[in-house]
């Protein structure tokens, strides 16, 4: 082992070097600075994951962090439409570059970088679990504090690309009151546990709708199951979003980043105060 020439591939020694174990995760873009990654996952599709990591993303930039949101949900993407986002990352010959929003948050999304935003990503798997390992590798990112990965639904390739190849600090996980809501988190908490992932905490999407004529409220799918859900898990912070048609009119008008963040504010807090920045 005096000898040792460090290429494993001409080696039939059984070192430390070949038994430990291996790393899956990929090497940042040497230009690029991150500090935090957090995913935003779920279970099952159309809870709002990309509404959550839109407005966790558009907080946090308000109370002065960098931070990025990184659209890994590469056949469903719908962060730059969020973002009101209509031109395209531009790139070198050493990387890519994120477009930045009216707030200085930096996205990467697959429809920045196709010619038309409604064409189809008709990839298998592994191909879109490359794409989503280069948006981590070849984009410049600058600076940023906090970077938000919104990711596709379920436990597949991609899910579990980002878990390994990521070095993520932390999972939100996004659910909705129907009954099924155990078995949605159940998937999430258990997948972040095979990574060794902590989970940071639970938003309930859609939790109730507020009456704008008698101010009452209305659990238009059910009573909340939230605070008994993340007390089953062993999940110590949680919040509730509700069904607002005003929210969902600037989503569409590309505006998220002027909703107020008074609802996800619970949630920022537990990042903020969980995955600290070091200056």
């Amino acid at each position: 082992m005096n000898e040792c020439t460090h290429d494993c591939s001409s080696c039939s020694q059984n070192c430390s070097s070949r038994t430990g174990p291996q790393s899956f995760l990929k090497p940042l873009n040497p230009y690029s600075s991150v500090k935090k990654v957090v995913a935003v996952v779920s279970g099952k599709g159309g809870v709002g994951k990309s509404l959550v990591t839109s407005l966790l993303a558009s907080e946090m930039q308000r109370r002065g962090y960098r931070c990025a949101v990184l659209d890994a949900d590469i056949t469903g993407p719908s962060i730059p439409k969020s973002f009101g986002i209509t031109q395209h990352a531009a790139g070198t010959d050493q990387f890519l570059l994120p477009v930045t929003t009216q707030s200085g948050l930096q996205v990467m999304s697959i429809n920045l970088i196709l010619e038309n935003e409604t064409e189809p990503v008709v990839w298998r798997g592994p191909v879109i679990a490359g794409a989503v390992t280069q948006f981590w590798t070849d984009v410049l990112w600058q600076d940023v504090d906090y970077m938000f990965v919104d990711m596709p639904p379920g436990t597949g390739d991609v899910p579990l690309t980002v878990f390994q190849s990521l070095p993520i600090d932390g999972v939100v996980i996004v659910t909705t009151p129907q009954d099924l809501v155990s078995m949605i988190v159940a998937k999430a908490v258990n997948m972040a546990g095979m990574m060794n992932v902590p989970v940071l905490g639970i938003v309930e999407n859609m939790s109730y709708f507020r009456c704008p004529d008698c101010g009452g409220t209305h659990s238009v799918f059910g009573e909340s199951k939230v605070a008994s859900v993340a007390e089953a898990f062993g999940i110590g912070h949680f919040c509730k979003l509700p069904i607002d048609p005003a929210v969902s009119a600037m989503v569409d008008a590309g505006e998220v980043e002027s909703v107020p963040g008074g609802e996800i504010a619970p949630m920022a807090d537990v990042l903020e105060n969980t995955l600290k920045i070091e200056e």
